[in-house]
């Protein structure tokens, strides 16, 4: 159902294929239609799931063959140490192999804590018949063709009730299912249904590409996707959605704060370093007073949405403080340009912000300005003024 949503969304068959190809199973197996789920017109996959993939047959660049022909070994079961080298010598998509192996990881971890053995000599049943590994492989091509900069996922519906697989009867969620999501801390809720609604190879896609478990970012929506699924279910379209939506109109972002009175003034640095890696706009310490009257400091971010659990966790982990507090904060933002000067001191870059199409401000890039200072071997006040009048000289 997902890979149907991400090629609904827009992501071309052909770069699923040429993945699938890569690790031997097949283009030929994968089957797309439209079709209607109680109203909603959506993008069915189907893959064929015979003869099976030689996991000890030697990996062709793009592996394809007659296929009016029976193979004669058995693969009932294939190990994940099978599974692994298979992707991992494939000649496929640097980003795309690292997700089918991230994705295919997490199903194994799973699988090898209930049943008690290595990861390595996992033994996939439901999961590593041919339709999973055209499921994994496939959607992480498709995730590595869109590239998103983040992905949210509000909580995921898992059902109730019992299913029968190879090992029996298993409550429903699956237990493997409640491991991957449990590893990855994501969200889950019951989905109002008596049936398995998610399966240990979507728990683990989800836990995979999700960067934050909340609602969807605000921003304009661009393109959907509709993934359609076997069943028919009694009281809803039996389909996930995918949505492309551009943040760039985004002004809703998250302040996150914490107040320390414990700890070094060395390590304060680091920790403003380590939450802009984690994708803060903006931070910075502001000197406070708590409580009994000691000096204090408080460390503060900005941080959007799909950042800002990431930027949390930055600040508890290189900060002494045993929790964070954050809230919602919106802000108008001007439409900014980046523009070039040319001045006595060499090209400047200028940095342009219009608000309802005219300008309310121009400033000189602080890097470029620097450089150009140390190349001249004047002030550096000297070349922003060079760069503010020629920018003067130069506006349209």
């Amino acid at each position: 159902m997902t890979l149907a949503a991400l090629i609904d969304l827009g992501v071309p068959v052909e770069v699923v294929g040429d993945a699938l190809d890569a690790v031997g199973a097949g283009r030929w197996r994968l089957k797309t239609s439209r079709v209607m789920k109680r109203g909603i017109a959506a993008c069915d996959v189907k893959v064929d799931a015979s003869p099976d993939i030689d996991l000890t047959a030697k990996l062709l660049p793009t592996h394809t063959h007659d296929h009016d022909h029976d193979h004669p070994h058995d693969h009932a079961h294939h190990h994940y140490g099978a599974i692994r080298k298979r992707i991992d010598g494939a000649a496929m998509d640097a980003d795309a192999k690292r997700r089918a192996l991230d994705i295919f990881d997490r199903v194994a971890r799973a699988e090898a804590k209930l049943h008690g053995t290595t990861v390595e000599e996992v033994a996939f049943h439901e999961v590593g018949a041919i339709d999973s590994i055209v499921d994994i492989v496939g959607t992480a091509a498709a995730l590595a063709w869109l590239a998103p900069s983040s992905v949210s996922c509000t909580a995921v519906a898992m059902g109730h009730g019992t299913l029968k697989c190879a090992h029996g009867v298993l409550p429903v969620p699956a237990p493997a299912a409640l491991e991957i999501l449990k590893d990855a801390r994501g969200v889950m809720a019951d989905g109002g249904l008596a049936q398995e609604l998610c399966t240990p190879t979507g728990a683990a896609i989800l836990a995979h590409a999700v960067t934050s478990w909340t609602a969807a970012p605000t921003g304009t929506p661009i393109a959907i996707g509709w993934g359609a699924g076997d069943f028919e279910l009694a009281d809803r379209a039996n389909v996930v959605r995918a949505t492309i939506i551009d943040p760039k109109d985004n002004g809703e972002i998250f302040r996150i704060e914490a107040n320390l009175d414990d700890m070094s003034p060395e390590l304060c640095a680091h920790a403003l370093d380590a939450a802009f890696a984690a994708g803060a706009l903006d931070a910075w310490w502001t000197p406070i007073t708590m409580k009994k009257g000691r000096p204090a400091l408080m460390i503060s971010a900005l941080a959007p949405a799909a950042k800002k659990d990431a930027v949390a966790r930055a600040i508890l982990r290189e900060t002494t403080s045993l929790g964070v507090r954050f809230d919602r904060v919106d802000r108008l933002i001007t439409e900014r340009e980046t523009v070039e000067v040319q001045t006595e001191l060499g090209p400047i870059t200028i940095k342009v912000g219009r608000l309802d199409r005219d300008e309310i401000n121009a400033a000189p890039e602080y890097e470029s300005c620097r450089a150009a200072a140390e190349r001249a071997g004047v002030p550096l006040k000297r070349v922003y003024a060079a760069a503010i009048a020629a920018w003067e000289k130069a506006r349209p």
